[in-house]
């Protein structure tokens, strides 16, 4: 009989989360549009659980123009009062108007770094930052590093990132590994990691 794979505990509430965890979480991003996604999803998060964002993505998908940040740039205030009355996205009139404010910005990043790819990573020296935490009791909600890039996504005109937000976002984009030790997956993007930088 097969041993059930180990996970961690953050993801076993149900099929979503699991399949996210086991293809997403944690690898390590370099496209500028699914930076652009991850930006949008993390900001909606905000006060709520993940799960309910993952269940709304492909409303979000639909909403933001495939979280295409030259178009969602465009998006006039009409297009958003509309928006706020569509029930496949989280309705909160300061996180709708604050993707057409991130996406301006997010513009802005890549023209002065070539790539926000290029831009982010530097906040981690430009290589994930491998922890091995046992629990998830001893992943942190925040560290120095979500701290700085907090504070200059914030320089830049973005919104919606303080720093436990930016922390999501950077385990999110695989800027950190807090796979549990135990995590089938720890190793694998681990090993991802080294094959990349090799």
């Amino acid at each position: 009989m097969a041993r059930e794979r180990v996970r961690c505990e953050w993801c076993l509430g149900s099929a979503i989360e699991r399949e996210y965890h086991d293809r997403e979480w944690g690898v390590p991003l370099h496209d500028d549009r699914t930076h652009f996604e991850y930006i949008i999803l993390d900001g909606a998060q905000a006060g709520l659980s993940w799960v309910t964002i993952l269940k709304k993505r492909e409303g979000y998908r639909k909403a933001f123009a495939d979280f295409d940040p030259v178009k969602v740039a465009r998006f006039t205030p009409a297009r958003l009062e509309k928006l706020l009355l569509d029930p496949a996205i989280v309705r909160n009139r300061l996180k709708v108007e604050s993707t057409v404010k991130n996406a301006r910005a997010f513009l802005a990043v890549q023209k002065e770094f070539g790539s926000f790819d290029e831009y982010i990573w530097r906040f981690v020296g430009g290589k994930p930052v491998v922890n091995r935490p046992e629990t998830m009791a001893h992943v942190p909600a925040k560290t120095p590093e979500s701290d700085a890039m907090s504070r200059d996504l914030k320089k830049r005109g973005f919104s919606f990132v303080g720093s436990t937000i930016c922390y999501a976002y950077m385990q999110a984009a695989g800027m950190v590994n807090d796979h549990t030790v135990s995590c089938f997956r720890h190793a694998r993007v681990a090993r991802a990691r080294r094959a990349k930088r090799g």
